[in-house]
């Protein structure tokens, strides 16, 4: 499986960003899929996940009622829609698949820059 993760960039704080993550080589629709981040310093973190056809989704703590993820298996692509913006949410993003549903994210996009401004 390869991912591509897209969308990054720079905001200002109370701004939002649409990440996107193509996937190729497997069926799409088989996959769980993940995003997660990590900030300078820090260690990576879970952000988010959806099942295989969408119809569940986990947010972490930190960003819930912000963030959105959401997944169009007939482009083989899973989003983030990031709104209202903080500086903590500055991170590199990167999105990940689960093939078994077990948790383990065993393919991992190359990740994509998000840096929130105050």
């Amino acid at each position: 499986v390869q991912l591509q993760a897209s969308g990054g960039g720079l905001v200002q704080a109370g701004g939002s960003l649409r990440l996107s993550c193509a996937a190729s080589g497997r069926t799409f629709s088989s996959l769980f899929m993940g995003w997660f981040r990590q900030a300078p310093g820090k260690e990576r973190e879970f952000v988010a996940n959806i099942r295989r056809t969408g119809g569940y989704t986990n947010y972490a703590d930190s960003i819930k009622d912000r963030f959105t993820i959401s997944r169009d298996n007939s482009k083989n692509t899973v989003y983030l829609q990031m709104d209202n913006l903080k500086p903590e949410d500055t991170a590199v993003y990167f999105c990940a698949a689960d093939p078994k549903g077990d948790g383990e994210y065993d393919y991992w996009g190359q990740g994509t820059h998000v840096t929130v401004s105050s």
